[in-house]
């Protein structure tokens, strides 16, 4: 579990190819912290240590994970956003995150405002239930509140504070790049409940 606050910007140091997936060397600076079978989010997507040494660690991305997250798209260089599970007993500063991404959505737009950033995301259509004006949903990793909803036009706005833009992978950012969505566990167990309840014919 995790609560979508960024520790630190990774770099993705490798990439290696695998018969369907791909393994993936980030650098950090807390990597000699690390273990083996640990879980780190990256870019919001949970994934196991398989390997760590002082400069970075070693994690596998298999096809599941490359169909549903963007995942595919980063190479040697790109940043990606970096979080530690949660330790039991921890402040949740942001919200509660599980590191299963749920889609990709699209940036859409990035306008500068006097003193923030608003992007626009486009999401697919089947997934709009789970947001709500002012409600959470994670982008990359990042514990965002949704802004404005335009439900008709596909897309939700996001009001980027400086800090958020300058410490994770939001400040890169631009039309047409692909983003790893989870949005708000709560909600989608409280949806999930509504539908079985209507199947049974419960009012």
């Amino acid at each position: 579990m995790f609560t979508g606050i960024i520790e630190e910007v990774g770099t993705v140091a490798a990439v290696t190819p695998l018969e369907g997936g791909r393994r993936l060397r980030i650098a950090c600076s807390f990597a000699d912290a690390l273990r083996v079978d640990e879980s780190v989010a990256v870019d919001g997507v949970c994934l196991t240590v398989v390997a760590q040494d002082a400069d970075g660690f070693e994690a596998t991305a298999v096809e599941e994970t490359l169909s549903k997250t963007a995942l595919g798209d980063r190479e040697p260089g790109d940043g990606v956003n970096l979080e530690r599970a949660l330790v039991l007993g921890s402040r949740l500063d942001g919200h509660l995150v599980q590191g299963h991404v749920d889609t990709t959505g699209v940036i859409d737009a990035v306008e500068a405002l006097a003193d923030s950033h608003l992007v626009r995301v486009r999401y697919p259509a089947e997934h709009a239930a789970t947001l709500i004006p002012r409600g959470s949903v994670c982008v990359d990793g990042i514990s965002l509140t949704v802004a404005r909803l335009d439900e008709p036009a596909g897309t939700f706005a996001l009001a980027i504070i400086p800090h958020t833009w300058d410490k994770t992978t939001a400040g890169r950012w631009a039309e047409g790049d692909r983003v790893n969505l989870e949005f708000d566990l709560v909600g989608k167990y409280v949806l999930r409940a509504g539908a079985t309840d209507r199947q049974r014919g419960n009012p």
